[in-house]
């Protein structure tokens, strides 16, 4: 019998295309297991600024759609940089319209970050993330500074043995705590 494949949502707060978040994600994606699927979302820059008037029945389609991806993950790994000493707003808008669904309370969340910087946004996210009852997994926390690097420096540090042992020793223990979440496979 074979054991279906475990989805994992991640949320990149930076929207550059060429962002270090997203090299971050991407080697995630590429160094999971066969049994792991990662979907790197592309909703986050088409949300509208949250506007508790349209929840219920006049909640945007990009919200639900945001919110159907969030329900159908088995975990979430969430990568933002700094801006301003905070959350980057692309971000706290989609967290924002989470924050009275059903959707996210309860789900394993993983924080990844590429940068040497950026506690005062860490914290904030962290903050954030434990309001919105998360089941933030600090255990899982990766660290890769690729921030001020040319994309042939992201791209050797990304594929250095040494990153890719911590990235793969970091998402198994992110899967060790969603195998734990999940009834199915006890």
């Amino acid at each position: 019998m074979s054991v279906p494949a475990k989805r994992l949502y991640a949320l990149c707060g930076s929207l550059r295309t060429r962002s270090t978040n997203r090299a971050l994600l991407e080697a995630i994606r590429r160094l999971a297991p066969h049994s792991v699927e990662v979907e790197i979302s592309g909703l986050i820059g088409l949300m509208p600024i949250f506007n508790p008037d349209l929840e219920g029945d006049l909640t945007p389609e990009p919200v639900l759609t945001f919110a159907q991806e969030i329900a159908t993950a088995d975990g979430l790994i969430v990568s933002a940089p700094e801006y301003a000493h905070g959350i980057p707003g692309g971000l706290k808008n989609a967290l924002d319209w989470l924050v009275s669904r059903f959707e996210i309370p309860g789900k394993p969340v993983m924080l990844v970050h590429a940068s040497h910087r950026g506690d005062f946004a860490l914290e904030a996210l962290t903050e954030v993330l434990k309001t919105i009852a998360t089941d933030l997994r600090p255990e899982t926390f990766l660290r890769v500074p690729l921030l001020g690097k040319s994309e042939d420096e992201i791209a050797a540090i990304l594929g250095a043995p040494e990153t890719e042992h911590a990235i793969c020793s970091a998402l198994g223990r992110f899967m060790g705590a969603v195998a734990a979440k999940d009834p199915a496979s006890r």
